[in-house]
């Protein structure tokens, strides 16, 4: 399988390189699973510093209300009420792997733990965060694409690396490091320390086949517009749309709570 390493300034940078990699070097293979084919590769992208500005790519599916959604989904846990046993029921979130994990019928916030282990060792290499669960993932048609996530603190600054054992390069990938970014931050920000960089592995990157002429569109805006026409400003435009969009959202959210039997 074709290895990529990516290292970019911003984030839509990296993304973009990264797409850019997957269409020029993917290798065209079978998606049994998904009845289709895909384009796949091994990935590597860096982002040196997580909140530079343009942050915001427009090659993605959603725009502000589906990416402020994401971001409360994976931060604040706003449908790991949808866990459970009816015929819709979901077997996990990342939120409720991050902040609930069940370990010996305990129950183990892992965000938590990684702030107060860096409290305890600023050096310290045992700041991991564990998503998958093998009581559960492999017996799971849907088993989670985040694996893990880790923090070191160096050179003064709080470091993310995170490792997905399937990303989908057009339809997700932007999505989940947007989001996984703002957990960092929210870390750095409990430690009282500046952001350092961020690392997205993706052992699978890929592209399905119904998405091939989605990721062509991409690739020709990439090729042929300058970053400021495929980009936005998140600090203050975007970041306020987004902000918009939460009562919309929790309200959203609040009927459809209802209408699976977990009103507030």
């Amino acid at each position: 399988m074709y290895e990529s390493f990516i290292k970019e300034k911003s984030l839509p940078e990296a993304y973009h390189s990264a797409l850019l990699e997957l269409s020029k070097h993917g290798e065209v293979t079978s998606c049994g699973d998904y009845n289709q084919r895909q384009k796949e590769l091994s990935m590597t992208m860096i982002v040196e510093e997580p909140l530079a500005e343009p942050m915001i790519s427009r090659l993605i599916i959603g725009g502000f209300y589906e990416l402020q959604q994401y971001v409360m989904e994976v931060l604040d846990g706003i449908l790991d009420f949808k866990i459970g046993d009816s015929e819709n029921a979901w077997e996990y979130t990342y939120h409720d792997r991050i902040a609930n994990y069940a370990i010996e019928g305990r129950r183990l916030n892992q965000l938590q733990f990684v702030i107060d282990e860096l409290k305890r060792n600023p050096d310290s290499r045992r700041a991991v965060i564990d998503i998958r669960d093998n009581r559960i993932d492999p017996f799971n048609s849907h088993p989670a694409c985040l694996q893990n996530m880790q923090f070191f603190i160096r050179g003064g600054k709080l470091h993310m690396k995170v490792l997905m054992r399937s990303n989908d390069g057009v339809e997700a990938t932007f999505m989940n490091a947007f989001a996984f970014i703002m957990l960092q931050k929210k870390v750095a920000d409990t430690l009282g320390l500046p952001m350092g960089t961020y690392a997205h592995r993706a052992n699978s990157f890929h592209c399905y086949e119904k998405d091939f002429g989605l990721l062509g569109q991409y690739i020709n805006g990439i090729e042929n517009k300058p970053l400021d026409e495929i980009t936005y400003e998140y600090d203050g435009f975007f970041q306020g749309l987004m902000e918009e969009a939460i009562p919309e959202i929790e309200r959203a959210v609040a009927k459809l709570r209802c209408i699976v039997g977990h009103p507030l």
